[in-house]
């Protein structure tokens, strides 16, 4: 078959995997590769540059190759650590230069921005949040992590967002210490993957629905979402992530759980649309991640980013 646009390459980075994928979006992904993130950052990298240089060789040159990695990211183009990853918990990959390895490698663009803003990038280009100007991303997996779109950009300062690590109101009676080593109790270190896990000993998808566990996770996401109605009031917030990819059941307690702790402050169903529209699950489900780096790819390639 005979393509009309270059190719756009994408590589979501991840704490455990790193999915690869050439094409041009949802309805062209011309191949599409997994490999392990393993502790030693080069040879992961050096792998996943094996599989860019034999796309490259059979699909050509890419129109923009797009890094969609977990963070902390510095992504300040003025920093000299630009595109490195920073304190992160992920052995063996602080201080990775993951932008310059890329650019050193290929003569392509290479653009980088979080992996929960590369999903939110996608969303708005092909998923849940079209048409849409500002809204939220928020995964929860391994992490918590939110990527957030204002006036259809990315919404960066002097770091990109962090809001999985804010401290925030407990459920009434629950005053388990948390799972983040930096935070403790957090979103993240009570809504993740692994602080689900170290809570109840049991991975969340070997949890039965009834478990107790939820109404905690559901609690604390309800809450992050409080903060973001009130400060960037989103259009949207999609939540993605394995976590809540596998409990569809946590979506009706997290909407619930933000009307009671709003009270009626701001009337979010007249503004943004019913809750059953307003905090959905993403559009392209599993594939916001990796279509996610395609999306910067597109972005780069365009200079937009």
């Amino acid at each position: 078959m005979t393509h009309a646009n270059p190719p756009l390459c994408g590589v979501e980075l991840g704490g455990t995997k790193c999915v690869c994928m050439v094409g041009t979006g949802p309805d062209d992904v011309r191949e599409r590769l997994t490999v392990r993130t393993e502790t030693d950052a080069t040879e992961t990298l050096r792998r996943v540059e094996g599989i860019l240089r034999s796309w490259r060789t059979r699909h050509g040159a890419f129109g923009g190759i797009g890094l969609a990695c977990f963070g902390p990211l510095e992504l300040r183009h003025d920093s000299p650590n630009f595109g490195k990853i920073g304190r992160t918990p992920k052995q063996g990959w602080e201080n990775t230069d993951v932008a310059g390895f890329f650019a050193r490698g290929f003569t392509e663009p290479v653009g980088i921005m979080t992996d929960v803003i590369g999903a939110a990038l996608a969303e708005g280009r092909w998923g849940a949040a079209q048409g849409l100007t500002d809204y939220a991303y928020i995964t929860v997996g391994t992490g918590v992590g939110v990527g957030l779109i204002a006036a259809g950009r990315p919404l960066c300062g002097w770091h990109h967002p962090e809001l999985g690590h804010i401290r925030v109101a407990r459920a009434p009676g629950d005053n388990w210490p948390g799972n983040c080593r930096f935070h403790g109790a957090c979103v993240e270190g009570l809504a993740s993957g692994p602080a689900i896990e170290a809570r109840t000993g049991t991975p969340p998808a070997s949890l039965p629905v009834d478990s107790p566990v939820w109404d905690t996770v559901a609690y604390a996401l309800a809450q992050l979402a409080h903060n973001l109605v009130l400060t960037l009031a989103p259009q949207r917030i999609l939540i993605g992530g394995g976590v809540a990819r596998e409990q569809a059941h946590l979506f009706p307690r997290i909407r619930q759980y933000l009307l009671r702790s709003i009270n009626n402050y701001v009337d979010i169903e007249h503004a943004a649309g019913r809750l059953e529209e307003y905090i959905v699950a993403p559009g392209l489900g599993a594939l916001a991640g990796p279509l996610g780096a395609l999306a910067v790819a597109a972005t780069v390639g365009s200079s937009g980013l």
